[in-house]
């Protein structure tokens, strides 16, 4: 399986996405997964987003991008930590996050 990339972005992009990047690289070692993680500040997202397969954020991200976006709140106070590890490891599991995100845009967009 190729390596995938993952953003983890918090506040200040140092102290908060340190503990939820290494809480990632430890649940996707388990399950086999290739992992880089970059970390940064929220207000850097647009910067670091390119090419990515998922973004975590412990913050709200306001703009929109092409790739699942998944709320990592839940790694930093524990509520809640298993089932958001396993949405992360499943999304990085199927094929191509990104081209499934850009799929399920289209279908959304069929419906309306």
């Amino acid at each position: 399986m190729a390596t995938k990339r993952v953003v983890v972005a918090c506040g200040t992009g140092i102290a908060t996405s340190t503990v939820v990047a290494d809480k990632i690289l430890e649940a996707c070692k388990k399950e086999g997964l290739k992992v880089d993680i970059v970390q940064c500040k929220v207000t850097e997202l647009k910067s670091y987003a390119d090419g990515v397969d998922l973004i975590v954020s412990t913050t709200i991200v306001k703009d929109k991008f092409n790739v699942p976006v998944i709320n990592g709140l839940s790694l930093i106070t524990g509520i809640g930590e298993e089932a958001v590890l396993k949405q992360i490891v499943d999304a990085l599991k199927k094929g191509s996050v990104k081209q499934e995100y850009e799929d399920s845009l289209k279908i959304g967009n069929r419906r309306q």
